[in-house]
């Protein structure tokens, strides 16, 4: 019997290996299963168009320094069953989405601003009375979703969204950037133990290198009220036409039809490298509100530079695998390589763990500096991305004394601790400077841009290996000089309140000085701008009585609105206040802006689906451009979409197994003897096949069964276990042990532990809550 009992472990640990290889793409849904994302299988549901989205097309018009925004979804329905899809999608970071409607046929609906539970409520109540509806949910400043509700057979449906945002320039060029894809991001929460609003974490996706499943089109045309000298676009292919010397348009060129899988970047100077200034001027009515943009001084070079301490604290966890990890590698070669002699530095690496250089800054000797780029180069990623306790590590080592620390960070953001990193660098921002490099090219632009607001510093993102030499030097130059310090804005007869930022950061780059607020009664008197300067003090001033208020600056309304509200969340990060809350929910309805808060809700009056609830499909998303299949997480990569295995044939493969159980029955179950002990229940961790496992459990049962004799516990055994990356058990609990004596529950936790299991996703541990009945 014994070679036999052998021969049957064998046999199901090979088919629990099957299992394990397709199951682990898309994970069961167990209380201890995280939010992470996983990668597209191909159903077998016959008539179901699993890919409803078909196309994203953007209509944006840029006047002087605002952009207005026009993206249109069009959803269509190929199949035989009516849908609701569900497409997650990003926006830049300073979009104050203002406007949505639906399109049916010829039935236009126009959205309205909702609390947020009040619009998923009124959504939820039309998809269920079988109404066609849209609903658009904020789930990060940068990450929005969209629900489209019974889309039925046949059905075209459009959803348009509008929004504007300031086009600020850095270095004298202007950047227009269209976000397309949201990149996985990798979180350690459990599905029941996150919020709703971290639900959409949990995406399928496309493997590497993969085109979208739907098309993408952008059209920019620029009125800069100046002669425009230069336009590029580093990310597409365009095709550029001038209307005169202050207007352009740039078009997608058709080789592009599937380009969204990275973020389109145009770039464009003035005649001149002349930058837009002055004052915008804009009359409600009920509110009036201003623009006030005004240029800094050039950079001046400073002769004597403080000591300068540098840590680079880099990711290198799997979704930095490949193409992102290896600018990171450039990068810091060109930082690293460049420190001046009487710099210090050190390097701190991170993924699911950190490991530093040195415990504390180094010379930056060529001894130092080749150590530090060896170490660099050894990284291949793998693992999940811890950034917060990397940054903690980081403020916590040895400080220099009387030396300046900058912390460069290089990452692609795909985490999901934003707000806890934004309170970290806030709260140490006398300790250190802290510059963000997102590196790829679909970065996570929401934690960049975010460390980089509150550090007040400026955020810095990579998409090319070429970029990252000027972006190293760019970094260089802005710490060695500050262009303008003790900067000031004062307001002389001009009647100004609810004014943003309440206090200017000082200036590290040639980019104008912005200033939000709102004004009563009559343009008049003047604002003037003071700081100090490399070379003295500068003084700049602008009368306000001159500039006359336009309507085609009605966009300032959503813009300040949009600005407050993303200060106010800033510190409702550091202390939750419902007051703060509040005022952000006034703001949304007010403004009729998307946020946190608020949400867009469109409902159809006609009941379109009278046969019961749609069927609800997730829209996969393409991997961002030169992001590996690790970003997905290990093991995962080796799955390939659509996958070949369907549950068919996964139900066949628990025949198979059944026939071979009933083929290796011992002499006394053929006898009729009854089993002591039955699997009544078995749940996973995510990183376990639930099927595997229980095949396991299966076949060692008769060996739990000799621990019992003759001291069988009462009614159900439950067992938890701790499941190591390499299969091995590395702990059991016995979760009803009072029903049990002590010398049952040893035996059945030393069999347990000879067990052997499937290897574990992600190289972590995993865990398995198992119900035995006897």
């Amino acid at each position: 019997m014994k070679p036999r009992a052998n021969l049957l472990g064998v046999c199901v640990l090979a088919v629990s290996m099957l299992f394990w290889s397709t199951a682990y793409c898309q994970p069961d849904e167990t209380d201890d299963q995280t939010l992470s994302p996983y990668f597209f299988v191909q159903s077998d549901a016959p008539g179901m168009d699993q890919l409803p989205l078909k196309s994203t097309t953007a209509a944006v018009n840029i006047a002087g320094v605002i952009a207005d925004v026009q993206v249109t979804q069009v959803y269509r329905n190929e199949g035989k069953k009516p849908l609701e899809a569900i497409y997650v999608f990003p926006a830049s970071t300073r979009a104050a989405v203002y406007g949505m409607k639906m399109t049916i046929g010829k039935r236009v609906i126009e959205a309205t601003i909702r609390k947020r539970e009040d619009a998923r409520r009124e959504y939820e109540q039309a998809r269920d009375l079988g109404k066609s509806a849209s609903l658009l949910e904020q789930q990060r400043p940068n990450v929005f979703q969209m629900n489209v509700a019974n889309i039925m057979p046949g059905d075209e449906i459009q959803v348009e969204l509008k929004y504007t945002e300031l086009i600020v320039p850095t270095d004298r060029v202007y950047a227009f950037v269209y976000p397309t894809v949201v990149g996985p991001r990798y979180s350690n929460k459990t599905a029941v133990s996150a919020p709703p609003s971290e639900t959409w974490l949990k995406n399928p996706y496309l493997h590497q290198r993969q085109a979208p499943t739907y098309t993408f089109d952008i059209h920019v045309s620029i009125a800069a009220g100046l002669s425009i000298s230069e336009v590029s676009c580093p990310s597409h292919k365009v095709k550029v036409a001038y209307r005169g010397a202050a207007v352009a348009d740039v078009a997608l060129d058709p080789s592009e039809t599937h380009g969204g899988n990275r973020d389109y970047i145009l770039h464009y100077r003035l005649d001149g490298d002349k930058l837009q200034s002055g004052l915008l001027l804009f009359e409600g009515e009920k509110e009036n509100f201003f623009l006030l943009m005004l240029q800094p001084p050039k950079r001046v070079t400073q002769a004597n530079i403080p000591g300068r301490e540098y840590i680079f604290v880099v990711d290198v966890s799997g979704s930095m695998h490949g193409f992102p990890l290896e600018i990171s590698k450039q990068l810091l070669k060109n930082l690293i390589g460049n420190l001046r002699p009487t710099d210090r530095f050190n390097v701190l690496l991170f993924a699911g763990s950190s490991s530093v250089m040195s415990e504390e800054s180094l010379p930056a000797t060529p001894e130092n500096i080749t150590k530090a780029i060896q170490t660099i180069d050894n990284q291949s990623g793998g693992g999940g991305t811890e950034l917060l306790p990397a940054l903690q590590r980081a403020l916590s080592l040895k400080k220099q004394e009387h030396y300046a620390r900058t912390i460069v960070i290089a990452t692609d953001g795909y985490v999901d601790v934003e707000e806890e990193v934004f309170d970290l660098i806030r709260n140490n921002l006398g300790s250190a400077n802290i510059f963000a490099f997102g590196i790829g090219t679909s970065v996570n632009r929401h934690i960049i841009e975010g460390m980089a607001h509150v550090g007040m510093g400026e955020p810095f993102v990579i998409v090319k290996p070429e970029e990252a030499q000027a972006k190293a030097e760019h970094l260089r130059s802005m710490i060695a000089s500050p262009v303008l310090t003790q900067v000031k804005v004062d307001f002389k007869g001009f009647p100004v309140y609810n004014i943003e930022p309440v206090s200017i950061p000082d200036v590290l780059a040639e980019r104008p000085v912005i200033v939000f607020g709102k004004w009563r009664g009559k343009p008049q008197g003047t604002i003037t701008l003071t700081g100090i300067a490399g070379d003295g003090k500068h003084t700049e001033t602008i009368a306000a009585g001159s500039v006359k208020p336009a309507k085609s600056n009605a966009a300032l309304q959503y813009l300040w609105a949009r600005h407050r509200i993303m200060v106010l969340s800033d510190y409702n990060k550091l202390r939750a206040d419902d007051k703060r809350i509040k005022e952000i929910t006034g703001l949304g309805l007010t403004y009729s802006l998307l946020t946190a808060y608020t949400s867009f809700v469109a409902v159809d009056t006609e009941v379109r689906n009278k046969d019961g609830r749609p069927t609800t499909v997730k829209q996969l998303l393409p991997l961002p451009q030169g992001v590996s299949d690790y970003a997905v997480g290990g093991a995962m990569a080796q799955c390939s979409a659509p996958m070949p295995r369907t549950l068919a044939a996964e139900k066949r493969e628990v025949s198979d197994y059944r026939s071979l159980m009933k083929q290796t029955k011992s002499k006394d179950e053929d006898k009729g003897a009854s089993a002591a002990l039955t699997v009544a229940d078995v749940t996973v961790s995510q990183g376990l096949s639930k099927e595997a496992v229980r095949m396991v459990v299966q076949a060692h049962l008769r060996d739990l069964e000799k621990c019992i004799v003759g001291g069988n516990p009462t009614g159900k055994v439950v067992l938890r276990l701790t499941i190591k990356s390499d299969g091995s058990v590395k702990s059991v609990e016995v979760l009803n042990g009072m029903l049990m004596s002590v010398k049952l529950r040893q035996c059945i936790i030393a069999q347990m532990k000879r067990w052997r299991l499937p290897k574990t996703q992600y190289g972590r541990d995993a865990k398995a809550t198992i119900s035995l009945v006897s």
